[in-house]
């Protein structure tokens, strides 16, 4: 959609005001930011780089859209707070609510989750059907404009206050565009330690943690009898020293299978078509490759190396000014394999709205209060902390890790939380607190409650399941593609 098309169907041509807020990206973050201000402004401006397609298509800053993307549960209801109505949008247009672990057959670094009723759930589709059902909303909104084909430039202000942004619209002289807030959700490209360093913020802390992942990923159609398949996915086991590898089937829009490997430095995949099912068949357990053996590819093998875990300590930053916010992959980037990085995008733009609704409600000025951005900032870590923690804690275990070793007292609690990854295949209270963390529904801290620990003490209820928990009729098209190579 171009930015006149999109001009049109809003509010084209209002002039910048104290309330105006501009968003930084027309990413998932950046149209979730634009729905939590617009009840709390005048205006708010999207500035997008990009054409935005009109329809669930890839955007083309966003390759990793080829790869599968997990919205855990706490990003789905943090979406369907600030966007109502959104899941059931989803679900119309192709998207599964997947129960946890009910719908989930998953080898664990401990070994198979034993397939409980409901604790949890996710939303699985693809990242283009994800992404145009929240946009499609967002533009709609009467006090919401969209300037796509637009590269940001920089801040406007000064260490203590951001005014606004520099853009250049393509084709077109640089403009000044006033706000009160500034929120950047401009991803992985965001060049935001940059910006406030030349208003003479920062520096601005910044730490990585790179396992060497590289992803490769494949869609297939979904063969017949398979609609109401589980997700399926093997994990790699960190404490073993060799290259972490996975494979997930992850069944998504229009009967189709988004297949998605992974691999740690010295076990990558390739782009190769040919050398696709032999890695799946290759990790610790041949599931996902004997699924796989029959199903028709409809696309070729996707590739990305850029995974590094990276975050930036926004909160922590001496000097903050007023006027601007960082949410999203702007603040902290995982490895993909965890499948946060949306779900804690949601979670800061809620604590954004929170803010606003704190300090002044619809018809206040919460901008306009001492603190606002910092604190938005701080709260934003909350959820960033969460993830990094999960994911950082696994990745630098690998072989050829880059990154801050674990302290002593990080090791000692490393190694409570192997057994209570043991004791979540068997006992279903430490199964449910498990996954209420891994799907960013809890704290981290939930594993430490007096009850979790009593029953980590006294380990799993049932012995580990020695094969994937497949249902009868899961097992039998699975005997039939074994049957089939």
């Amino acid at each position: 959609m171009s930015s006149e098309d999109s001009n049109s169907r809003n509010r084209a041509g209002s002039s910048p005001t104290a309330r105006h807020a501009v968003v930084i990206g027309g990413s998932l973050a950046g149209m979730l930011a634009a729905a939590a201000l617009a009840p709390y402004v005048d205006e708010v401006t999207v500035v997008e780089r990009d054409v935005l397609p009109a329809r669930p298509e890839a955007r083309r800053s966003l390759p990793q859209a080829h790869h599968a993307h997990l919205l855990w549960s706490g990003g789905a209801r943090a979406i369907e707070s600030l966007l109502p109505g959104t899941t059931r949008r989803w679900l119309a247009a192709g998207a599964r609510r997947i129960p946890l672990p009910t719908g989930l057959v998953s080898l664990s670094a401990s070994g198979w989750f034993r397939r409980y009723p409901e604790m949890e759930f996710l939303i699985a589709c693809s990242r283009d059907l994800l992404d145009w059902v929240v946009r499609d909303q967002v533009m709609a909104l009467q006090r919401v404009t969209v300037r796509t084909s637009t590269e940001m430039l920089g801040l406007t202000g000064s260490a203590g206050q951001v005014t606004g942004v520099r853009i250049k619209p393509r084709g077109e002289p640089e403009q000044t565009l006033p706000a009160a807030l500034v929120v950047d959700c401009g991803g992985r490209a965001s060049r935001a330690p940059l910006w406030l360093e030349e208003l003479g913020v920062g520096p601005v802390a910044r730490v990585e943690v790179d396992s060497g992942l590289a992803y490769a990923s494949r869609i297939f159609h979904a063969p017949a009898g398979t609609e109401n398949f589980p997700i399926v996915n093997v994990q790699s086991d960190p404490r073993v020293p060799v290259p972490g590898q996975t494979a997930t089937i992850m069944p998504i829009e229009n009967e189709r299978w988004l297949v998605t490997l992974s691999g740690t430095r010295g076990g990558q995949p390739s782009g190769e078509a040919d050398e696709f099912e032999a890695f799946a068949r290759g990790v610790r357990d041949p599931v996902v490759g004997e699924l796989i053996a029959e199903a028709k590819p409809l696309t070729e093998v996707a590739v990305t190396r850029s995974t590094v875990n990276r975050r930036h300590l926004f909160e922590r930053t001496k000097q903050w000014p007023e006027g601007f916010v960082a949410i999203g992959d702007s603040v902290a980037t995982y490895n993909p394999v965890y499948g946060h990085g949306m779900s804690v995008a949601a979670q800061g733009v809620l604590a954004l709205r929170q803010q606003l609704a704190d300090h002044g409600g619809p018809g206040g000025s919460p901008l306009h209060s001492a603190g606002f951005a910092r604190r938005v900032q701080q709260a934003v870590a909350r959820p960033v902390s969460t993830a990094w923690d999960l994911a950082t804690g696994q990745d630098i275990l690998y072989p050829g890790a880059v990154g801050r070793q674990p302290s002593l007292t990080a090791k000692v609690l490393r190694r409570y939380v192997d057994r209570l990854m043991l004791t979540a295949t068997g006992r279903p209270l430490v199964t449910k607190t498990l996954f209420e963390v891994m799907t960013l529904s809890a704290p981290t801290t939930a594993l430490l409650r007096p009850e979790v620990v009593y029953a980590v003490t006294r380990g799993t209820k049932a012995p580990p399941l020695t094969a994937p928990p497949l249902t009868e009729a899961e097992r039998r098209f699975l005997d039939r593609t074994d049957a089939g190579t």
